[in-house]
């Protein structure tokens, strides 16, 4: 089986000052996931790897570098899903946690499916996971967006005035190892000054991430139309009736521009081991790697 991996950090406008960091934070985290791969490892454990990289880079709007809330508040939603057992792992508005993606892993080993709030902490910390500071979380870049509401924000007032946001600072990744199995991951802080206990898309199965047999789907954008209009597990459909990586993911964004104000794109990895990536915002940084390549192409498209 054809091996291969690609992970996104978030679709909107990345400015010029920002797209080196995106792409390189992208190249690494697709490293850390194919090396694992190369060593045999799960398509399971490579995107749980590759999202705790971007989780763990401040450039990114997942873990440390989330956004805050309008109470100034940080909450972490995610989600991850094994396409060989149709397993689901998700947690939402989850706070002092800096690798949300792998308390949603521990959730998807346990007879959970998602847990939420209070109680997926209580579950962490039943199940050993170290709490971090607020600090910890928190960069200068975030907190600055919040207290201003400068020309970068996302805030409700934009929503209010019939625009819907920009910029989605989402994380995730895709894979497929060597046993053939897929697997699919999507972390995130939200939207900045977002309602406290608003969720979007990301930790939803079939909305934000998918993985079965045919491919896995990580998405990133306005997730109140990804949720209703179910863009990951549509993108999975559309590979099972036969269409590529590609050709899916270009269905599913043409879906998502013929129904919705929204934007965003997705990334899909499909059971042949074929990438594809599509958007109908500004930008997507992204990285990937497949069995012809000798290091992972990183981009912003």
């Amino acid at each position: 089986m054809s091996i291969a991996i690609i992970v996104h950090g978030g679709a909107g406008n990345i400015s010029p000052e920002r797209s080196a960091g995106a792409k390189a934070g992208c190249k690494e985290a697709a490293s850390i996931g194919w090396q694992m791969l190369q060593n045999g490892g799960s398509a399971l454990d490579a995107v749980e790897a590759a999202v705790r990289a971007l989780e763990d880079n401040p450039q990114f709007n997942a873990g440390r570098g989330a956004c805050l809330n309008k109470e100034g508040k940080i909450e972490l939603d995610a989600g991850i899903m094994d396409g060989n057992t149709l397993t689901v792992g998700a947690i939402a508005g989850v706070q002092f946690i800096q690798n949300p993606i792998s308390l949603a892993r521990r959730v998807q080993e346990s007879e959970h499916a998602f847990l939420i709030g209070a109680g997926a902490e209580f579950f962490a910390r039943e199940q050993g996971f170290d709490f971090c500071r607020y600090e910890d979380l928190l960069t200068e870049h975030q907190y600055n967006a919040w207290k201003h509401h400068d020309s970068t924000a996302l805030t409700y007032e934009a929503k209010e005035s019939s625009e819907k946001p920009k910029k989605h600072g989402t994380v995730g990744a895709v894979a497929i190892d060597s046993e053939g199995h897929l697997a699919a991951a999507t972390s995130t802080g939200g939207i900045l000054n977002k309602y406290p206990g608003r969720v979007g898309d990301s930790p939803l199965v079939g909305c934000g991430f998918y993985a079965d047999e045919h491919a896995a789907i990580s998405c990133t954008g306005y997730g109140e139309d990804f949720t209703r209009l179910m863009i990951a597990q549509r993108t999975a459909s559309n590979v099972a009736q036969g269409h590529t990586a590609q050709e899916a993911a270009e269905a599913s964004i043409r879906f998502l521009s013929e129904h919705a104000e929204g934007d965003g794109g997705l990334i899909v990895v499909d059971r042949n081991g074929n990438v594809g990536k599509a958007r109908n915002s500004e930008h997507i940084a992204h990285a990937y790697i497949t069995e012809q390549m000798a290091e992972p192409s990183a981009d912003i498209f």
